[in-house]
Parts: structure tokens; C-alpha cells; sequence
């Protein structure tokens, strides 16, 4: 596997966030999403408190040591060496243990219902498809759409209109950080809820 700092990381900025959705509405309508599988969330924190209410983006992390791959029981699950993580949806059983060990609630069911009626499990894919071939019908029909083997970023990243959600290679999310700090000019919070979770540091 490839060294930590090659590794893409997703990272939302918390104070660039305006709750806009259109990193969700993107990601659903690109990848044909069915109804009420969200991959992409905007979530507000402390609502209502004065000068404490921000806004984030958050989907599947990617996590360094993900806990959906450790407690899959039928490993559907593969971490690329570039650190998406990524599942096999025709080995996936629906049995949701993903889902509970998530602590960023990404995996998303298209079913609600007992042991094995869930469906396989849908998340986000960072843009980079499946186990299938790339780019083919199957992959698309199953994943959506393969961006990162085009070069690309993600869907929901490309259309932030304030750069608040960036993804790539984690030494340089954490460099823009950097100086977005310090132009602030302020101690601001330099890693995002969930940023030390998935990524450890």
C-alpha cells in the first residue's frame, strides 16, 4: 500500500460552508441515485446556538483503518491503494453491520426492514466507481459515474461554489488549511468534526 500522505482525503470547512446543497443535489442527480439514498449529507451543528451554528458536508470519510471493512462479515469491502474505500455490492448481504460501526452514518440501505431485506448497501465512492470494469455500463449502472479514472474530483467537490469541500492528497488539504487559518488571522479549529476519527490524526 501506498504511503500515508498519498492517500485522498475529503475535507469540509466548516467556515466556508453556507448549507447550499449542492454537493448533495449534485451527487444524487449524477450517480441516478434512487430515492432516499443520499451519499452526500449537509448537516447543521448547534443550531439555534448564537455564533456557534456551522454547517458541514459529510459522506463516507475513507476512513485510514476503516471500521465498515473490519466488521463486514462477508468482506465486501476494499480500500484502494490511493485510500478509497470501496465495496463490492454483489457481495454485500444487506446485514447493516457497516452501518453501525460507521461513526459518519455513510452507508445508506434502499430497503428498511429485518436481517437480509435491506438490500445491498449503497455509500459513497468518492467518485471512483466499483469493482467492476472501468467505466463500463455495469460499473456505472451500479456505482455511477468514474470520475476519478478520468482525472477528475469528485462530483460534490467540483461544484462547492465556496471551496469549503475539498478532497485530495491529504498533505496538501492540510496545507490550503494552513494558510486558510491564518489568513483568518484567528485559532480557529484546524480539522473539522470527524477529521482525527477517520484519519487519525
Amino acid at each position: 500500500m501506498s504511503s500515508e500522505n498519498s492517500r485522498l482525503k475529503f475535507y469540509c470547512d466548516d467556515d466556508r460552508c453556507i448549507e447550499c446543497y449542492a454537493c448533495s443535489v449534485a451527487c444524487s442527480q449524477a450517480h441516478e441515485l434512487p430515492t432516499g439514498i443520499n451519499r452526500r449529507k449537509v448537516i447543521t451543528m448547534n443550531e439555534g446556538l448564537i455564533g456557534l451554528e456551522y454547517s458541514l458536508s459529510i459522506a463516507c470519510m475513507h476512513c485510514t483503518d476503516a471500521p465498515c471493512e473490519q466488521v463486514c462479515p462477508v468482506d465486501c469491502f476494499y480500500i484502494r491503494e490511493d485510500g478509497i474505500v470501496l465495496h463490492d455490492k454483489e457481495t454485500c448481504i444487506g446485514c447493516g453491520y457497516c452501518l453501525y460501526a460507521c461513526p459518519f452514518g455513510a452507508p445508506q440501505f434502499p430497503q428498511d426492514g429485518a436481517f437480509g431485506t435491506k438490500g445491498a448497501m449503497d455509500k459513497c465512492t468518492m467518485c471512483a466507481g466499483g469493482p467492476e470494469e472501468t467505466n463500463s455500463h455495469k460499473e456505472k449502472e451500479l456505482y455511477g459515474q468514474n470520475r476519478i479514472a478520468e482525472g477528475k474530483v469528485p462530483l460534490c467537490a467540483a461544484v462547492c461554489s465556496t471551496n469549503a469541500l475539498l478532497v485530495g492528497d491529504s498533505q496538501k488539504i492540510s496545507e490550503v488549511i494552513r494558510q486558510r487559518v491564518l489568513s483568518r488571522g484567528h485559532n480557529h479549529q484546524s480539522s473539522p468534526a470527524g477529521w482525527s476519527m477517520a484519519y487519525g490524526s
